[in-house]
């Protein structure tokens, strides 16, 4: 599938932003991204009229972040990558930030989900037509948002992975099954209320 997606010509840039409570900004990446073979999956569903009968489920509208990147697959073969390594659970988003969290599945490979994910929701305006082929995304991890994670031994928990996701292009009902479009891990970011970190992802398509 990812023959499939390189045959479209699909490729993405992801810049992240780190900005302070002064509105000071600190570009700490601004480099390219790694499209997966899941993009492939989904799209196969929409072109076969195989999956989902709704358009909104083969939109990327979710991402998750992660950390333990970079996935162990990520030096061998980045685009065969499925999941983070390390994706954060419900309660490690922040209580209080202003991300919306939803439960769900995610294709880990074909036949096999895993129930229960947790994701942010892209807002739509949040979601940017910048051209006739590109869009950008805006992902904010607020003042609130992830902020001093420890491990189950109370060790440092860095920010280093994320990812965006189709919604549900397999039309499952439910909670429903979405798939990984796009993945980037980065140098380790001990997230604080200190500042926000913003993401530009933009797909080129």
């Amino acid at each position: 599938m990812m023959n499939f997606v390189e045959d479209l010509g699909v490729n993405g840039h992801l810049t992240i932003i780190k900005v302070d409570r002064e509105g000071n900004e600190e570009i700490l990446l601004d480099d390219a991204n790694t499209i997966v073979s899941g993009l492939g999956v989904g799209l196969s569903y929409l072109f076969t009229g195989s999956g989902s009968d709704s358009i909104l489920d083969y939109q990327i509208d979710r991402f998750q972040v992660g950390v333990s990147g970079p996935h162990e697959a990520y030096s061998t073969n980045p685009s065969s990558i499925s999941q983070l390594s390390g994706a954060l659970g419900q309660n490690e988003y922040g209580a209080d930030s202003n991300l919306f969290i939803q439960k769900g599945g995610l294709l880990i490979r074909p036949g096999f989900a895993t129930p229960t994910e947790y994701f942010a929701l892209i807002p739509s305006h949040k979601i940017t037509r910048i051209s006739d082929t590109s869009v950008r995304y805006t992902l904010v991890l607020d003042e609130e948002a992830c902020n001093d994670l420890q491990g189950d031994s109370l060790e440092d928990l860095n920010i280093n992975e994320i990812a965006m996701f189709l919604k549900n292009p397999s039309g499952t009902t439910g909670a429903g099954i979405s798939i990984m479009a796009c993945y980037r891990t980065f140098s380790n970011i001990r997230k604080t209320n200190d500042f926000s970190l913003i993401f530009r992802w933009t797909l080129n398509f």
